[in-house]
């Protein structure tokens, strides 16, 4: 009965009055107690009349230091520490003024019967019988509440990972949760110092529980990450731990990620597979990009994708006098003027939103010349393996032929600094994708030996980015909601990893150290094995792989590799100032070969074949094999010395 009656009126709070009125009932009950006490419990010795009118002079005193510090305003099935102090810091003020009042009637009536001289013995003796029926009695509600109540919630056995304050914290807002009784098994903490140690009745455990039977004795059901001042390797190791064992592992926001400054327990989220693969933060020296771009005008082709509107992103911190921001994509571009408009709205005044296509070259010229941009950051592409397999057209008209639209009107325009947005499938391509996106660097490079040319050239070169547009992880998510299958191309495929913020910042740094003919690579850190990281999901998702989903083996895309490389075997690096970044040294290209070669393959690309477009591409990138492609007939005539018809120009490695 109990029960049904504090569910029917659990969400209901106790007047704040009522609680004031038992609160000076415990008061009075143990002052009358402190009496008692004094007089060795010998009750013919106690003047009942006397007790009676001193009951409710102490009685007054309490009710104003209770009003005064307002302890009786908590809610009391949350009561904290903070509640039980208030109660304290009234009961200290009440209690002074009793001896102050004491000692001021004892010094001026002088008779010791009088009302207002309550013993001092029996002031200290009712403090500490009120202080403690006061929060005794609170904590006994709580616990009897909690106790009754979460027998209606459902109930899950959690571990908190980092028994600070953002631990306390998680652990409190816990308890205030009305649907779910998460149960504190125990706190983990790598600091020696607070290992095996009793924190609000919970005691704090290492790393080394994961090797007892305690997760399995305590059923345990989740671990809760929060910490944030962690390395991102520490937090890997641990999420592995956790899943090695099937238990699900949930992350605390950021604090700036709170609502209204304040913590509940829907803001605790699933861990990612994102949070696996992050690796620490990078550390750059900012002032280098902000004393390049700052004042300046900058311009971001593809700056609705996913590379290019992080650029743009970050390059508004610096404050530029203009960012001209370029894509074809209606629909992104107003997506991405709303987010900047919500997020940027101050920095919005300098940002122009242009649509245009960079194959149009006298669209592009007009865009020059009314904005002069003294930095162009080239991201615009066509980026999609497969798809570009089937449409290799579009792939030269974009990536090679937008790439020298816009290359070449740099120049004319006198931009201080053009850098181009590549990838590692430009290393050994197996793909049109990657090889287009080969003559496009190999393009850029020239023109920075140019006599006339007054503009420096900068590649940047890197792998998969987390999140970004039609990647394999957002895939996978879609997939997993769906309740599988999973596509893997083959069990052994592996990709190197990077968040968009990391590459950006990267891309920035290089472009602003770089003098011009440089490849800058990245640092990606090791191969991930795609199979691993849709298992890794499906553990994430609370799902048992083979049981609720599927992993399929679809077998590897048309120009898909098993096998990602940020350097041809010709190619070695030099380091620079930072250890994440590189320069791949590669042979310098002749201008006007490459521009004579470039010349020819619109000749080809005019006539429509894409056999023949393709074949011209293989003679510029000779290292460029299909794999697993309608165009793999082509190398088969041009690895047959019997089915050549003489030599080829090429550009070579």
């Amino acid at each position: 009965m109990i029960t049904r009656f504090l569910r029917l009126y659990a969400n209901r709070f106790v007047s704040r009055w009522l609680v004031l009125l038992i609160d000076l009932a415990l008061v009075t009950f143990s002052f009358q107690m402190a009496v008692v006490v004094r007089h060795n419990f010998e009750l013919s010795k106690v003047d009942l009349q006397l007790v009676f009118d001193q009951s409710l002079l102490v009685l007054g005193f309490y009710l104003v230091a209770f009003l005064v510090f307002r302890s009786f305003s908590g809610v009391v099935r949350h009561t904290s520490v903070e509640d039980a102090f208030k109660l304290v810091k009234a009961s200290s003020a009440a209690a002074i003024f009793l001896t102050i009042i004491n000692l001021a009637s004892y010094k001026y009536v002088g008779a010791k019967s009088n009302v207002f001289f309550v013993p001092i013995s029996v002031v200290i003796i009712h403090f500490v019988f009120s202080s403690f029926l006061l929060i005794s009695s609170r904590f006994i509600f709580k616990t009897i509440y909690h106790t009754l109540f979460d027998r209606g919630r459902t109930k899950v056995n959690v571990l908190i990972y980092g028994a600070g304050a953002s631990g306390m914290l998680v652990k409190n807002t816990f308890s205030q949760d009305k649907s779910t009784y998460f149960h504190v098994v125990g706190f983990i903490d790598d600091n020696p110092t607070k290992q095996n140690k009793v924190i609000q009745g919970v005691r704090v455990h290492s790393v080394a529980l994961f090797e007892s039977d305690f997760i399995e004795r305590k059923d345990v059901d989740e671990v809760i990450l929060s910490i944030h001042n962690i390395s991102n390797i520490r937090k890997r190791e641990i999420i592995d731990l956790c899943l090695l064992h099937n238990i699900k592992v949930k992350s605390v926001p950021p604090i700036e990620k709170w609502i209204n400054g304040e913590l509940t327990s829907r803001q605790i989220k699933a861990v990612k597979i994102e949070d696996l693969l992050q690796r620490d933060v990078i550390q750059l020296d900012k002032d280098n990009v902000r004393n390049e771009v700052y004042e300046k005008v900058v311009m971001v082709t593809g700056a609705a994708g996913s590379i290019g509107s992080e650029i743009a992103r970050q390059l508004l911190h610096y404050r530029p006098a203009q960012l001209i921001l370029v894509d074809q994509g209606e629909t992104p571009m107003y997506e991405l003027e709303q987010e900047l408009r919500k997020v940027h709205a101050a920095l919005l005044s300098s940002v122009r939103l242009v649509i245009a296509d960079i194959r149009n070259e006298r669209r592009m010229r007009q865009i020059f010349k009314k904005y002069r941009p003294n930095y162009v950051f080239h991201a615009a592409a066509y980026k999609h393996v497969p798809l570009m397999e089937e449409n290799a057209y579009e792939a030269v008209m974009v990536n090679i032929f937008g790439t020298q639209n816009i290359a070449d009107l740099s120049m004319e325009f006198g931009v201080q600094k053009f850098v181009m947005v590549s990838t590692d499938k430009a290393v050994n391509p197996t793909n049109v994708m990657g090889a287009t996106k080969r003559i496009a660097e190999i393009y850029t490079q020239s023109l920075n030996n140019t006599m006339v040319n007054t503009t420096r050239f900068v590649t940047t070169r890197f792998g998969n980015v987390l999140g970004s547009n039609g990647s394999v992880i957002p895939l996978f998510k879609k997939q997993i909601e769906a309740g599988g299958p999973i596509t893997v191309t083959h069990p052994d495929i592996t990709r190197y990893f990077m968040t968009i913020p990391e590459a950006c910042q990267l891309v920035l740094e290089a472009g602003v150290i770089g003098e011009g003919g440089e490849i800058f690579i990245f640092d990606m850190g090791e191969s991930v094995r795609i199979l691993d990281i849709a298992k890794k999901m499906v553990k994430l998702s609370g799902l048992q792989l083979g049981k609720d989903i599927q992993i399929s083996f679809t077998g590897l895309r048309p120009g898909e590799k098993l096998y990602e490389e940020l350097l041809a075997s010709t190619e070695n690096t030099q380091p620079t100032h930072h250890e994440k970044i590189m320069i791949a040294k590669v042979r310098v290209y002749d201008y006007d070969q490459v521009s004579q070669q470039l010349v020819n393959l619109k000749q080809v690309l005019s006539l429509g074949d894409e056999n023949r477009i393709v074949s011209k591409i293989k003679e510029l990138v000779p290292e460029f094999v299909s794999n697993n492609s309608r165009f793999e007939e082509l190398d088969k005539v041009r690895f047959n010395p019997d089915l050549e018809a003489g030599p080829k120009e090429t550009l070579g490695h």
